[in-house]
């Protein structure tokens, strides 16, 4: 359970200087232009978007599936384990944000550039706030019309940010399962897209620092837990015979 903590923790650290950082800067979000990057990390924060997220995630258990090559059962059993800690996270998320109820950084952008009232918004039901984001847009040059469009379909509220749980999620998943077998490329990948995820949920407009900082520390909880029990009730995490045999092989001919 030790290694476990100290993998999952490192992770989370290194996820927390994001929103760290950004807090320490000063940063403020301002609407943009379209650009490049924006669109690009509008494609990242898609990848979690329903209805995409469901696929995301079932391409990242099969691909752990596969690095970690257990038999059936034990498989079967880390894929519930795997899944059910996303779930937990996403109603978890849900439950906080009506507890909280903080407005998105766009709609407190909206409340000073249009006299939106914060407080009646979120009063509302969601189509109604669709309606009145998408009133209050209308005549808006600046914004792209895919931003105003995403504005419209995310009117719930910010803290925590579920986007970043998800992710954050899946890359504490990678470190506390598959870093035991030396899958170092798998984990950076995962954690460059993870990564840029959470820049997108800032970028964006949709979050505030302080969201992101709160999903990675909840993300770091549920999946500490989740990694205990697979390695309890899956299996070994740590490297196969052979795969011990064919990195030892490598290693002598370097």
């Amino acid at each position: 359970m030790l290694d476990i903590l100290h993998r999952t923790t490192a992770a989370m650290l290194l996820l927390i200087l994001i929103p760290a950082t950004v807090w320490l800067s000063g940063w403020q979000w301002q609407p943009s232009e379209s650009n490049a990057l924006l669109c690009f990390l509008f494609w990242m924060t898609e990848t979690v978007t329903r209805p995409w997220g469901a696929l995301t995630s079932l391409l990242l258990s099969l691909w752990v599936l596969w690095c970690l090559r257990f038999r059936l059962k034990p498989a079967l059993l880390l894929l519930l384990i795997m899944n059910a800690t996303i779930l937990t996270g996403q109603y978890t998320k849900s439950y906080i944000k009506d507890q909280v109820q903080e407005p998105r950084p766009y709609v407190v952008w909206l409340e000073h550039s249009y006299g939106l009232d914060d407080h009646e918004f979120y009063r509302m039901t969601r189509k109604a706030r669709s309606e009145l984001v998408d009133q209050l847009l209308a005549s808006d040059q600046q914004q792209p019309g895919w931003l105003k469009r995403y504005w419209t379909f995310e009117t719930g509220f910010a803290f925590p940010s579920g986007h970043t749980l998800f992710a954050a999620s899946w890359v504490l998943l990678a470190v506390g399962l598959l870093w035991p077998r030396r899958r170092f490329i798998t984990i950076a990948v995962v954690g460059v897209w993870a990564t840029a995820v959470m820049a997108s949920r800032l970028l964006l407009g949709m979050h505030w620092p302080g969201d992101l900082a709160m999903a990675v520390a909840l993300s770091w909880l549920l999946v500490t837990l989740a990694t205990w029990l697979a390695q309890r009730f899956c299996g070994p995490l740590t490297l196969l015979p052979e795969e011990q045999k064919r990195i030892a092989q490598s290693e002598g001919r370097l």
